[in-house]
């Protein structure tokens, strides 16, 4: 289920961009006489510290994959994992203040499958859109981690024939409450429910052609524009496909990411964690702002420990969300688990 890899020099070639890329690409190692200074990631008006392995997970918890992050209105940071091996506690959501210490711990039942993990303002109050890719549902959550629904595959959509070909990756909801639920490990539809999680219609389905996905792996709404579109990022295609609100394709982007995973925004920048061992900074117009922490590649990589990590390089970037001061917060698919804090300097 994960993209076939290409090789960089004939995606710099694909794209035409090698020139721009390079100019854009650069991280900066700085380190004091000790070698502990943290990285710093980035040029000109983009640069951020880059802080590994953040936030004091407390005893009997243990990570595996860290598959989602989102940070509340209130300021704290919300994770979501597949739970570790040796974990003697299995809450898949973990949370923490601002400064990084544990505050509490949810969801048993999301162990070995917890994925997506979208927030959502409605009114006054915060909920929480769970994909779960081991039991092939999706559910709606108070920050708290209450169930208010649980839902499978769409009935109405002929594309099933199995329960277990619906695997949800990510969730969207758009400005006035309807939502978009990405197959993105299973047929690789796009399924658009109601406010009150009523289904509407489905539409992508696997393929190249517009209008067709191959991993729908992330999505949301963007609303930098004059008018919402939700931007998908069709992994295994290796780029992004713009559609309108009813499903209709309106363009892709292809320049400057490889395997996207998801997105978020602050104003104007967006945040593409990239698989492919790197975060994409991108403008309201798609075009290419920064790339930070660029790896090697993840294979052979995220299975290994902490210490085969280098320092102020990405493994395998799956999630990414921006805190309201503009600071960057990425969680990886690796097995052990890993959190890096990007904090703005810049």
């Amino acid at each position: 289920m994960i993209a076939k890899k290409l090789s960089r020099r004939n995606f710099l070639k694909r794209t035409g961009a090698a020139t721009a890329f390079l100019a854009a690409a650069p991280y900066v190692i700085a380190q004091d006489k000790t070698g502990t200074r943290p990285p710093i990631l980035g040029t000109g008006e983009h640069q951020y510290e880059c802080l590994h392995d953040w936030g004091e997970l407390p005893a009997g918890h243990v990570y595996g994959n860290t598959h989602g992050v989102a940070v509340d209105a209130q300021g704290e940071i919300h994770i979501k994992h597949t739970v570790g091996k040796g974990a003697k506690i299995d809450d898949a959501v973990v949370v923490f203040d601002a400064d990084g210490k544990f505050v509490r711990s949810w969801g048993k039942e999301y162990k070995g499958g917890a994925h997506g993990l979208h927030l959502s303002k409605e009114g006054g109050e915060e909920f929480f859109y769970l994909c779960d890719t081991k039991r092939h549902e999706f559910a709606k959550t108070t920050l708290a981690g209450k169930e208010l629904w649980r839902k499978w595959a769409p009935e109405q959509c002929t594309g099933y024939t199995m329960p277990d070909e619906f695997v949800p990756t990510n969730i969207a909801v758009a400005p006035g409450g309807n939502f978009y639920v990405a197959d993105g490990y299973g047929k690789s539809f796009i399924h658009e429910y109601d406010r009150d999680a009523k289904y509407l219609r489905s539409f992508g389905g696997k393929g190249k052609e517009p209008g067709q996905t191959s991993c729908p792996h992330g999505l949301m709404v963007d609303t930098r524009g004059e008018k919402p579109i939700l931007v998908v990022a069709d992994r295994a295609n290796n780029r992004l496909q713009n559609f309108s609100l009813d499903g209709q394709h309106i363009n892709f982007i292809t320049e400057n990411v490889f395997e996207p995973c998801h997105f978020h925004t602050h104003g104007k920048l967006m945040v593409v964690p990239d698989l492919h061992s790197r975060v994409t900074l991108l403008d309201e117009n798609f075009k290419l702002v920064a790339q930070l922490g660029e790896g090697p590649g993840y294979k052979g990589l995220r299975t290994l420990t902490r210490d085969h990590f280098t320092p102020g390089q990405f493994v395998a970037p799956h999630s990414a969300y921006f805190d309201h001061a503009g600071n960057i917060f990425v969680v990886e698919w690796v097995e052990v688990g890993r959190m890096t804090k990007l904090r703005k300097i810049a």
